[in-house]
């Protein structure tokens, strides 16, 4: 459980990352979000400010896959099916936000998988 120091660390390095980082209609931002039990991924166009496409861990097309979303595995599931569900949409290019977490464990497998699948970093 995240005490609420760690809540504001985490906050402040993602606006810190915000600062560099944004989506543009050409090259959207991949943003993801950790929980304890789950993992999500968008696909968002900052400049209009909408969400292209998303997944998570409780997608009904993943949850007979996986049997808990906390996990690598299931990270890596989800990143797969983000970078299918944008590459459907026409996206092939986006910028990757790893919103404040380190570039390891669950956030790397997510990463992995979407390059995999066939999206460009």
């Amino acid at each position: 459980m995240r005490t609420n120091k760690s809540k504001q660390a985490l906050r402040r390095r993602h606006l810190r990352l915000r600062q560099k980082i944004s989506g543009t209609t050409a090259r959207p931002r991949l943003n993801v979000f950790r929980s304890l039990a789950n993992i999500y991924a968008q696909v968002i166009d900052d400049e209009k400010g909408v969400t292209i496409v998303s997944a998570n861990s409780l997608d009904k097309e993943l949850k007979e896959k996986i049997s808990y979303g906390g996990n690598i595995e299931a990270a890596k599931a989800v990143g797969e099916l983000v970078a299918k569900r944008a590459l459907e949409k026409g996206i092939e290019t986006v910028v990757f936000d790893r919103g404040g977490c380190i570039y390891h464990g669950r956030v790397k497998a997510l990463a992995e998988g979407a390059r995999e699948a066939g999206l460009k970093f």
